[in-house]
């Protein structure tokens, strides 16, 4: 995601482009939106406190807490939907990159014998298994900030900011409000929990990274709080200096990280609530699959001869929720298919890191 907003934010030339407008002609000025005013509001700027309302809404219900059996799988409601949504959100990156005939072309070897050698590779070693989740579980934390990170540059380059003004301030900043929280706060240990499978092959070392967490978790605190409050001071200063220089940022990029980071700081760190992962997740899949929607809606009209839109967004939520659904309810013991899952995981946290910066270079 880092690439898919990031690259977008620094390289799309402005509405016009050349350097001089005539003089009866009046430049017409950059839209503060990415879409539109109501689908932004919607799906990327509202998302962080609507799934926070929602999440504090469903805590102690029924929906979150009763469990039932779905297709033989012990499910709540509140987990069925989030991880239907998560799966699908993950697989919705193959419409940007099997699903663009352009990208496709440039780098087949990458979209084709890459999944299929990584499958082979979990398939075959219970190593790389391990090794393939503890990944993705820690991809999924950086890929997430990056999302947000991509959202403030392209709120900020509407504004009308160098693309470089407060880049690399930007990109610290989403980090640390995403990971920060994890590290010092209640959900630590639910991240860490995924060494534990080094266990079961031969590598305890590895499997005993929980507890170490676990043991020195005050010290990762006092310094994400050290660390972070100095940041966040240092990023304010910086920020005014930048608006004295007639580079302030745009409200909408501070509105979302207002927002974003106090949802992170306060259901990460403190999980008052008991619905982190609901609530964090919902948010990222949401904003991701409006953006996929937003970018591929042209391409996959043209498919459907611009028949209907309903048809159109039909088309593209259909198999990415079908298989959202599916993967949720897998049985990881079906190694196979659990295997495709972590290959559909991993392809998504790094073909959306370079297929946008593929587009870049069309633009």
């Amino acid at each position: 995601m880092a690439g898919s907003l990031a690259a977008r934010a620094e390289t799309e030339a402005p509405p016009d482009a050349s350097p001089v407008a005539p003089v009866h002609e009046v430049p017409r000025a950059r839209s503060p939106y990415i879409v539109s005013p109501v689908y932004d509001w919607a799906f990327f700027l509202l998302p962080p406190l609507l799934a926070l309302g929602l999440g504090i809404a469903i805590s102690g219900t029924a929906f979150s807490n009763a469990s039932f059996r779905f297709f033989g799988q012990e499910k709540t409601g509140a987990g069925l939907l989030v991880g239907s949504i998560i799966h699908a959100h993950l697989v919705a990156v193959f419409f940007r990159s099997h699903g663009n005939p352009a990208i496709f072309r440039l780098y087949p070897l990458r979209f084709v014998l890459v999944p299929v050698l990584a499958w082979a590779a979990i398939r075959g070693s219970v190593v790389m298994a391990a090794a393939a989740t503890v990944l993705a579980t820690f991809w999924d934390v950086w890929h997430s900030g990056l999302q947000t990170f991509g959202f403030a540059r392209i709120y900020d380059r509407n504004r009308g900011n160098p693309p470089e003004s407060a880049r690399r301030l930007d990109y610290w900043l989403n980090h640390l409000l995403y990971a920060g929280p994890i590290l010092a706060g209640a959900t630590m240990l639910d991240h860490f929990q995924s060494f534990e499978a080094f266990g079961d092959v031969g590598l305890p070392w590895l499997a005993s990274v929980p507890a170490r967490m676990t043991a020195t978790h005050r010290a990762w605190t006092l310094g994400v709080l050290g660390v972070g409050t100095a940041f966040l001071a240092f990023y304010v200063v910086a920020s005014l200096r930048l608006a004295r220089r007639r580079h302030p940022p745009s409200f909408h990029k501070v509105f979302l990280l207002v927002t974003t980071g106090a949802c992170s700081i306060y259901t990460w760190g403190f999980n008052s609530w008991g619905e982190a992962f609901f609530i964090m997740n919902l948010t990222h899949a949401v904003q991701y699959l409006a953006l996929v929607w937003a970018q591929e809606r042209g391409r996959i009209l043209e498919r459907v001869r611009h028949r209907s839109v309903v048809l159109a967004l039909a088309l593209f939520l259909v198999p990415v929720l079908a298989y959202g659904v599916g993967a949720e309810l897998l049985d990881p013991d079906l190694e196979s298919l659990y295997a495709l899952t972590l290959v559909v995981s991993l392809m998504h946290f790094w073909y959306d890191g370079f297929i946008w910066s593929v587009a870049r270079k069309q633009v």
